[in-house]
C-alpha cells in the first residue's frame, strides 16, 4: 500500500465530474487500500478518488470519524453513491478539506439523508445516515461532482478567502509544473 499525493485546490481533476465505476476489480480494491492509507496518514475522516487524481465515483469514510481509540483503521468504501431523501432540516457546521489545507468555513447541509452505494464486494446497500456521518458523506460526494466546500459557503466569506484560495491555486500550479 502506498500513500498517494493529495491534489490541492486549483488542480483541474478536482473540478471534473467523476465517471461511474463499471466493475470492481483488484485494481480498484488496491486503489481503495491506497486511499485508506493516504486518508489516515493525512489525517482525514473522508477522501474522494478525485482528491488523489482519479476521476471515478468513489470515496471512503472513517466510520468512527477520527474518534476511535482502536489501532484498527477501518473505513467504508462508497462506490457509485447516490444521495437521496435529504432532510429539510439543515445544520451549519464548520468544514475543512484535505485539498484545501488550512481553510475552514461554515457550510449548511441537510442533517440526514439516504445513500445508495456499492461496496468493495459488489453488493448494493442503502443506508440512512445523520449527524457528522451524513455531513462527511455529502462533502465527499460533492468531490465526485467537481464541487468543493468553498462553493457552498456564504459569498462574503468566500470573497474573504479569495487571497488564500489564489495562493493555493498558484502553489498547486507551480508544484505541478515542477513535477
Amino acid at each position: 500500500m502506498a500513500i498517494l499525493p493529495i491534489r490541492i485546490y486549483g488542480d483541474p481533476v478536482l473540478r471534473k465530474k467523476a465517471a461511474p465505476i463499471g466493475e470492481i476489480t483488484d485494481e480498484i480494491r488496491k486503489f481503495v487500500d491506497d486511499m485508506a492509507v493516504t486518508m489516515f496518514d493525512a489525517p482525514g475522516i473522508g477522501l474522494a478518488a478525485p482528491q488523489v487524481g482519479k476521476s471515478v465515483r468513489l470515496f471512503i469514510v472513517d466510520p468512527h470519524l477520527g474518534e476511535s481509540e482502536s489501532d484498527t483503521q477501518e473505513f467504508v468504501a462508497f462506490i457509485n453513491p447516490v444521495l437521496r431523501e435529504k432532510s429539510d432540516d439543515r445544520v451549519l457546521i464548520e468544514e475543512g478539506c484535505l485539498s484545501l489545507p488550512d481553510i475552514r468555513a461554515d457550510v449548511e447541509r441537510p442533517r440526514t439523508l439516504t445513500v445508495d452505494f456499492t461496496d468493495l464486494h459488489g453488493e448494493r446497500h442503502t443506508a440512512e445516515v445523520g449527524g457528522m456521518l451524513a455531513r462527511v458523506i455529502q462533502h465527499e460526494n460533492d468531490h465526485l461532482d467537481g464541487i468543493l466546500f468553498v462553493d457552498r459557503i456564504n459569498p462574503v466569506r468566500r470573497r474573504l478567502l479569495g487571497k488564500q484560495l489564489k495562493q493555493l491555486s498558484r502553489s498547486q500550479k507551480k508544484n505541478r509544473v515542477a513535477a
